[in-house]
């Protein structure tokens, strides 16, 4: 049988750079083309096979809009990922981009696991953020790095994939709860037998 684990995930980034249209994608493998701004917070749930354990997502999309920007701290304390989205037609949101990181460095769980993704790759033709600035950029502060196309389904799958092989399989001694909590080798008790 293999292990659950459930991975809570939350999405940052500009407002329309198109992080709903991510998660719809992989969830549901839909795309809108008529999608309102995420107000708050939206939650969706999709589990994967990675090697011998199933990762259930926990995938929190967060509002983009700077009115929003002080809740994001709720969504992405206790996560294992962030997923951060700049439109790689718009250098503005790589530019902000780099600002979730250093909060989420300074602020964000220890050990939590970063992917970037360049979002509208479709559009290449009006580019304004070269991959290579990207590349460079992830590997500087170790994340996974992919372009993408929620509207194509480009490199969606990849994306998640990508955050499944970064997280640390679990210990073979440890229980399911993303491995917080160690179990002992329990005593047996000669002579007393329960129920």
């Amino acid at each position: 049988m293999m292990a659950i684990r459930e991975l809570k995930v939350c999405l940052l980034g500009d407002t329309g750079v198109g992080k709903s249209s991510i998660v719809c994608r992989f969830v549901q493998d839909h795309f809108d083309h008529n999608i309102s701004p995420t107000i708050g917070a939206s939650f969706m749930t999709k589990t994967v096979p990675c090697g011998n354990e199933l990762h259930k997502f926990l995938i929190w999309d967060t509002a983009g809009q700077e009115r929003f920007h002080s809740l994001a701290p709720m969504y992405y304390r206790g996560s294992a990922a962030a997923v951060i989205v700049y439109d790689i037609t718009k250098q503005d949101s790589f530019h902000t981009l780099k600002k979730w990181v250093k909060e989420l460095k300074e602020h964000g769980p220890e050990n939590i696991v970063m992917a970037i993704a360049g979002n509208k790759c479709d559009l290449s033709d009006i580019r304004e953020v070269p991959m290579k600035d990207a590349k460079e950029y992830a590997e500087s502060i170790g994340a996974v790095v992919v372009e993408t196309s929620a509207k194509n389904a480009v490199n969606i799958e990849e994306l998640f994939q990508g955050i499944s092989r970064q997280i640390p399989p679990l210990d073979p001694h440890e229980n399911g709860n993303n491995g917080a909590i160690k179990l002992g080798k329990q005593t047996s008790q000669t002579g007393r037998r329960c129920c």
